[in-house]
């Protein structure tokens, strides 16, 4: 062969295997991100074309997948659309899915790897292929008290079994209509979009476990008291509590809510100053303790940590850095940059209540083929343990008279003793406190640890305080599971 015809064969080769290079990396390497690719219309049909698997509560449907007449095959529909938006999230031909519908969609669709022999029957038999139905933790009856209870307030409560970590209630409110973005008529989800998407209330926003975190104002206290006592210190440990507490450095001054004194001597106890809820304590306690070891509690109990439910949860935030004292003493009563979303705080109850020991968070109880098989199970698994039984007891031993007798006096239930602690949350100086309340109960065996906020005071205004307006709210959510 001459050289001009090896030359040739050599460039038909070079171009042979780069068209083969190119083909096998588009097919194999590409393969999931042009599969999912929104704008591959193919993929969208064929997903819509098989039959979606439920999202299940309690037995019953609350989104399900039903046969039209449409070039997309099925209709995604939800039932008590707004009382379970921010769980089942929406599942749209414009928007792709969101919440349970985007973290479970492989199961939901049927495409998991946990289901190849469930597809290779289908093959086999002929069967169409059918989603997986996702069965949910939540609890029907807490998710409807939190609903009424929080009524049309801004807010957004979380329950926990904190003996396993699942999820007994997520309600966050405004909420929304996800049947609106499910439609096939993409004009009209578009201008349901928009129209959310416009609205100043952020009804899209799931507050309980995403979107922005709150200050959790006096409910962060358990945290600084749970320093204080793994620190040597005892429920009855006599702790300084001015009326008013000068913050060093500064000629700033930390004051107790509407002025009050918090002792006629000058110091309380550990216990005391939790039950009413003493800033001045708490923040003189802060600056001894240090904000290294306030944030090291923190962190124990899950702030600053990456977590999934199976939904991203944003991440609860204890300000990093060295800081000075008058900051950490506000941090230590929960406000400066402290940051936390209602999870977790019933995070923070749920392991006082267990002991000390922190279970994983979890929404999703099992999953099921079309034939009803169990496919996964959850596997309650503990994540930590922040602080020591002795503490966890002690610390619910005090949060048992915050109730009882102190701030928390709402939530108390006949013939069940709730172990809890009040929260108001300063934000801006041109709106009002924010209320907070978290709880567990009954103390003695807990059932349920729950976390409440009520945006801006809720229907009280700068009216309100936690005690007020949110106790009633988590007394509400613990009686329906109590009940249930």
């Amino acid at each position: 062969m001459n050289t001009p015809l090896r030359r040739l064969a050599s460039v038909v080769v070079v171009m042979f295997l780069v068209l083969m290079g190119g083909s096998t990396w588009v097919q194999y390497a590409q393969s999931d991100r042009l599969n999912n690719d929104p704008r591959n219309v193919r993929t969208l049909y064929r997903e819509y074309g098989n039959a979606r698997g439920p999202i299940v509560v309690a037995g019953n449907a609350i989104a399900s997948s039903t046969p039209v007449d449409d070039a997309f095959g099925y209709q995604r529909a939800y039932t008590s659309p707004d009382l379970y938006a921010h769980v089942t999230g929406y599942y749209s031909v414009v928007y792709g899915p969101s919440a349970v519908e985007r973290a479970m969609n492989t199961e939901l669709n049927g495409s998991a790897d946990s289901l190849f022999y469930s597809r290779l029957e289908d093959l086999v038999t002929g069967r169409q292929t059918q989603g997986a139905s996702v069965e949910l933790t939540i609890n029907p009856n807490a998710q409807q008290a939190a609903w009424d209870a929080l009524g049309d307030q801004r807010g957004a409560v979380v329950a926990l079994d904190p003996t396993t970590g699942a999820i007994l209630a997520m309600v966050s409110k405004p909420s929304y209509d996800p049947n609106a973005l499910a439609s096939h008529d993409t004009a009209a989800v578009n201008a349901a979009w928009q129209a959310l998407e416009d609205d100043p209330t952020d009804p899209l926003a799931n507050r309980a476990i995403a979107g922005d975190t709150y200050p959790p104002g006096s409910t962060f206290k358990l945290v600084t008291a749970a320093a204080a006592l793994e620190s040597g210190l005892t429920p009855e440990s006599q702790v300084p509590a001015p009326d008013v507490l000068d913050l060093p450095q500064t000629s700033a001054t930390l004051s107790n809510f509407g002025g009050s004194s918090c002792s006629g001597t000058g110091t309380t106890t550990l216990a005391d100053a939790l039950r009413i809820s003493c800033n001045t304590a708490f923040g003189q306690l802060g600056m001894d303790l240090g904000d290294q070891a306030l944030r090291e509690q923190a962190e124990a109990f899950g702030f600053d940590t990456p977590l999934n439910v199976p939904m991203k949860v944003t991440e609860s935030r204890f300000p990093a850095g060295d800081l000075d004292e008058p900051t950490t003493a506000m941090s230590a009563i929960g406000q400066r940059d402290v940051r936390v979303t209602p999870l977790q705080m019933a995070m923070v109850s749920a392991a006082i209540a267990n002991g000390g020991t922190q279970m994983r968070p979890y929404l999703v109880a099992a999953v099921r083929s079309q034939d009803l098989t169990v496919v996964s199970e959850a596997d309650p698994a503990e994540i930590g343990q922040p602080v020591s039984p002795a503490t966890a007891a002690a610390l619910r031993d005090m949060m048992v008279g915050v109730v009882a007798n102190g701030s928390g006096r709402a939530a108390q239930i006949s013939g069940v003793q709730v172990a809890g602690k009040t929260g108001t949350a300063q934000t801006t100086d041109d709106v009002a406190p924010h209320a907070w309340f978290t709880a567990f109960a009954p103390a003695d065996a807990p059932r349920v640890a729950v976390a409440v906020v009520v945006e801006n005071g809720g229907n009280m205004g700068n009216e309100a305080t936690g005690g007020q307006v949110a106790a009633p709210i988590a007394k509400a959510v613990i009686e329906a599971v109590l009940g249930s």
